[in-house]
């Protein structure tokens, strides 16, 4: 008898050729904000299952489904996951660090200079203009070279980030998780937060750490959306105490609050910090090379329970 694998999404080919023949593969269309009642459905017959960030795996799903013994998420972080409820039922969880370093620091300065810069405001111009009118005074921005970059979260991203923009000139600090952020709050040009998402971490830029930024700096947000304080992030940038914000993710997500929509200096990209072809197929092979070597015996290489 074959164990089944569930894919909750459409990913990329790499993960049913590798669990091709040895499992039982059942594939589900990539869907945004399933309910508990709908995984458990969706888990039903699964013996492992590669799940989305998005994917709610609470201690009521992992223990309405008796048969599941692995989850390998794709993603980096697991705050999707009850982890704690995963040890206590004895069901591995693994996840995908390391391969999307690169891609999510490059978008991360990607957002930089396109805040800075006011690309997006730029683009928005041309293309509802028909025209390219240089003027003197037009769409001003910032250069990066001498600017302080603080970085919240030093993991691997975080440094991957801080290596890049020392390439562009900043000048670079930077906490781990735990560690006052209060110098970075009060001196840095450039906010760029990097932290995972715990219960210690939500919310972390909340109005009171908003007003204590340095007038005119920039937050980006490429690491999880409910670090910050929306409501809070959109006084800050409406009332001019910040000059902009740039988000890879959301607060609430999949939803995006119609405030930031308002905002012509927030940039807003749809969660796209891993999405490089590179790291989207390794991601994949990554989980379900730990499904595979799970079922034959092996210590997955990637393992968080």
């Amino acid at each position: 008898m074959k164990y089944t694998v569930v894919l909750t999404a459409k990913y990329p080919p790499i993960a049913r050729d590798i669990l091709a023949g040895a499992f039982d593969i059942v594939e589900h269309p990539t869907e945004q904000a399933r309910s508990e009642d709908d995984m458990i459905t969706i888990l039903a017959e699964a013996d492992a299952a590669i799940t989305l960030l998005s994917d709610p795996l609470t201690r009521l799903v992992l223990s309405s489904n008796p048969n599941l013994r692995m989850v390998a998420n794709y993603a980096v972080g697991t705050n999707n996951v009850d982890v704690e409820a995963a040890r206590d039922l004895g069901i591995t969880v693994t996840n995908t660090p390391g391969v999307l370093t690169d891609a999510t620091a490059d978008l991360t300065m990607a957002l930089i200079l396109a805040i800075t810069r006011r690309v997006v405001e730029g683009d928005d111009e041309v293309r509802t203009s028909g025209r390219c009118e240089w003027e003197p005074m037009k769409l001003l921005g910032i250069a990066l070279q001498g600017k302080r970059l603080g970085i919240i979260g030093l993991g691997r991203i975080g440094s991957a980030v801080a290596e890049r923009a020392r390439a562009f000139g900043m000048e670079v600090i930077g906490a781990r998780r735990g560690e006052k952020i209060d110098e970075i709050l009060t001196t840095c040009d450039v906010i760029s937060l990097h932290a995972p998402l715990t219960a210690e971490t939500r919310h972390m830029i909340d109005a009171a750490a908003l007003a204590r930024m340095k007038p005119g700096a920039f937050l980006v947000n490429t690491a999880r959306g409910p670090l910050v304080d929306e409501d809070a992030l959109c006084d800050a940038v409406e009332s001019g105490h910040l000059r902009g914000a740039a988000l890879d993710v959301y607060e609430f997500e999949p939803g995006v609050s119609p405030r930031l929509m308002r905002l012509k200096n927030v940039v807003l990209a749809p969660h796209i910090g891993s999405a490089t072809d590179e790291a989207r197929i390794a991601m994949a092979r990554i989980a379900a090379t730990d499904v595979l070597r799970f079922f034959n015996g092996q210590k997955p290489l990637n393992a968080v329970t």
